[in-house]
């Protein structure tokens, strides 16, 4: 009898070591997200509905969130890109 696969989508379960791996390159791709979107200008204030000095110094922190749910939500592909290079320079090495 044959094991059923995964559906489309839903990724196979990692390993320990494997889901270590991932999580910093969701992380690096979070923090590339993150820095990109403060570029692109989210998190700016507005002049006609500013908050003011507060609202300028936790925008950093919605912009950080709002990059992790992007990769909590299949990202743009660079965290499994990273987990590739990564698990192979680990089993290299």
């Amino acid at each position: 009898m044959n094991p059923i696969p995964p559906p489309q989508g839903v990724p196979a379960p990692l390993a320990p070591r494997d889901r270590a791996l991932m999580d910093a390159a969701r992380s690096l791709e979070a923090a590339f997200l993150s820095e990109m979107l403060q570029s692109a200008g989210l998190g700016k204030t507005s002049a006609e509905f500013g908050g003011g000095a507060g609202e300028d110094q936790f925008s950093s922190f919605l912009v950080s969130e709002q990059a992790k749910h992007i990769v909590k939500g299949g990202g743009i592909g660079l965290a499994q890109s990273l987990f590739e290079a990564l698990k192979e320079q680990n089993h290299d090495a």
